[in-house]
């Protein structure tokens, strides 16, 4: 069987806690052999530690940029104490969640780059990757990483080519998933068809971000037709699309975004068979 790695998935999420463990079997089923999962508050810490022991997966720490408008800086204290105490944890692979958000109105952005900041100094002081959150910020979250250099994940890459090859250069690799499936999604699709094989990985963001065959319209929502909840398992398809778009063929695209999770997120290498 083809093997993955979701390098970023919520199984955390409320709307995944009544079947959260059928949801990992079902991804294990359709060869997802290792979810990483990411906190985005000091409330879920130990909630994505619990649930990487338990299903043997991987987490990251970290306070999230939609997050930052009800974290205290007494927060960034928790974390670091976190990280410390955890170190010695094969299963903590990065800081993360961390980032900044222009798409979310409401946003301080001040305060958003002072907590983005302060996890990157994190991150260097513990010698841990970081998991960034990239919506309408590439350019911002790149003249940070300038003064406080990291590699890691951009989850979710949405930018520019520009953008992308800046962040390939910092030694970061891409994450890719749902949106890639949109016929509509012409940027995303471009990247993921032309980027280096090696700067890209494959992500789900289960329960959020829906490939096309489970997205609902806010009227389908309302009208009861689906909630649309995308889950680890979706994430061979996903990668189907992907392939398709590069010419490559699928065990290929697995082999590849393995071993770039396991360059971009080093302790991942212990925790699932080589490639």
């Amino acid at each position: 069987m083809t093997v993955w790695i979701d390098t970023h998935c919520h199984l955390d999420a409320p709307e995944l806690a009544a079947d959260v463990a059928a949801v990992r079997q079902r991804a294990a089923a359709a060869g997802v052999a290792h979810c990483v999962l990411p906190a985005v508050q000091v409330a879920n810490f130990e909630s994505v530690r619990l649930m990487a022991h338990q299903f043997g997966d991987s987490y990251a720490l970290g306070i999230h940029p939609l997050c930052t408008p009800e974290a205290h800086d007494a927060d960034l204290d928790l974390l670091d104490a976190a990280l410390a105490r955890h170190a010695d944890d094969p299963r903590l692979v990065a800081v993360g969640e961390i980032g900044l958000d222009y798409f979310a109105p409401g946003l301080d952005d001040e305060r958003q780059q002072h907590f983005y900041r302060e996890q990157l100094r994190l991150a260097r002081r513990h010698g841990l990757p970081v998991i960034v959150h990239v919506r309408r910020s590439a350019d911002k979250l790149l003249k940070h990483l300038r003064d406080l250099p990291a590699t890691g994940i951009a989850h979710a890459f949405n930018g520019s080519l520009q953008q992308a090859q800046a962040f390939v250069a910092m030694g970061f690799k891409l994450g890719f998933g749902g949106a890639a499936t949109f016929d509509r999604a012409l940027q995303i699709r471009r990247l993921a068809a032309d980027l280096p094989l090696d700067a890209l990985v494959m992500e789900t963001d289960s329960p959020d971000i829906p490939p096309h065959w489970l997205y609902r319209t806010a009227q389908q929502r309302v009208a009861g037709q689906g909630q649309g909840r995308n889950e680890p398992a979706e994430l061979p398809r996903i990668a189907q699309a992907v392939a398709q778009l590069r010419g490559l063929p699928v065990d290929a695209l697995a082999q590849a975004t393995t071993r770039n999770a396991c360059v971009a997120l080093p302790r991942l290498s212990a925790l699932v068979a080589p490639v």
